[in-house]
């Protein structure tokens, strides 16, 4: 029996970026010097972040800030009710790498390609959109990048939909300390600065939203912190190494407001899928797990020591 929604495509939507784009957003998820090959165009190694597709979607092919709210107001999802995307948070991000970026979309077409995946009813906490996106080479059909998203709109359940299945569940190892830790002082800039990069939700510059939707105020966009532990995750374990990162996924558990701490774990599990190690990790703000369910396929390597 299908469920509602199930398998609606959206239109596709053409996506663009410039070498600039790829220095931003190095820089805004915590890159360092170290790293010239994500931070310096003449690099002889330039590359982008593994990563940066996640944007893509926001982004589009605008090169000037968006009406946010615009731009998400969605096309219905036959079967289920009219969300409102003011009162949207990020759930979970899986992020699956099929061949490096160009580091510049010049000279060739590229969309984003979405469909449905799952819409479930979480009762009065509210509703969540399952997505697929894939960013595909128009001309070839290359598929470079999957992203599978989960989009919770706060308090906007009973509808009387399905409830959905359990997603499955990376805990990290409790027995054993961490094989790398790593950490950040966010800023009342770091969302603005983000921002930049094509996500323009108001919720991260503008107080009102966030006490509308009872956060107190702005909050830091999740797929920031999402980024900058895939950028840690990359620097401690990866060599810094973008071909090294085949898969990457987080839940986003709790909010994160400018000024706080980020500190992030992350082990290593021995298990192998073919020449991928995979990784378990999460985020802590103070007391309080922001990124949950944290897990990498990945060739684990450290910066001119070769593989570990």
């Amino acid at each position: 029996m299908s469920t509602p929604g199930v398998g609606f495509e959206y239109p596709r939507k053409e996506v663009s970026w410039t070498q600039r784009d790829a220095l931003l957003f190095a820089n805004s998820i915590g890159a360092t010097s170290k790293e010239l090959h994500f931070l310096y165009e003449l690099h002889p190694n330039f590359a982008v972040f593994p990563t940066y597709p996640i944007i893509l979607t926001f982004k589009g092919t605008n090169q000037e800030v968006t009406d946010f709210y615009a731009e998400q107001k969605a096309i219905p999802i036959p079967g289920v009710p009219e969300f409102d995307p003011t009162r949207v948070v990020d759930g979970q991000r899986l992020l699956q790498v099929f061949k490096p970026l160009p580091v510049t979309s010049a000279g060739r077409k590229f969309e984003v390609r979405t469909k449905v995946i799952g819409v479930w009813d979480k009762g009065r906490p509210g509703s969540v959109v399952d997505t697929q996106t894939d960013l595909v080479d128009a001309a070839t059909g290359e598929v470079y990048t999957r992203v599978i998203s989960s989009s919770f709109y706060v308090a906007q359940g009973n509808w009387g939909g399905p409830k959905g299945p359990a997603t499955p569940s990376y805990p990290p190892p409790r027995d054993r300390a961490p094989d790398a830790t790593w950490e950040t002082q966010t800023s009342a800039e770091t969302a603005l600065l983000y921002r930049l990069n094509g996500d323009y939700n108001p919720l991260h510059a503008d107080p009102e939203p966030g006490k509308k939707m009872g956060f107190g105020g702005v909050i830091i966009h999740g797929l920031y912190s999402w980024n900058w532990t895939a950028h840690g995750l990359l620097e401690k374990l990866g060599g810094s190494n973008p071909a090294n990162l085949k898969e990457y996924q987080a839940r986003f558990a709790s909010p994160v407001r400018p000024g706080d701490k980020l500190v992030a774990s992350a082990w290593r599990t021995g298990k192998k899928e073919g020449e991928w190690e995979e990784v378990r990790f999460e985020v802590k703000n103070g007391d309080k797990v922001c990124l949950s369910n944290g897990r990498a396929l990945m060739k684990v390597e450290v910066a001119g020591k070769g593989k570990l």
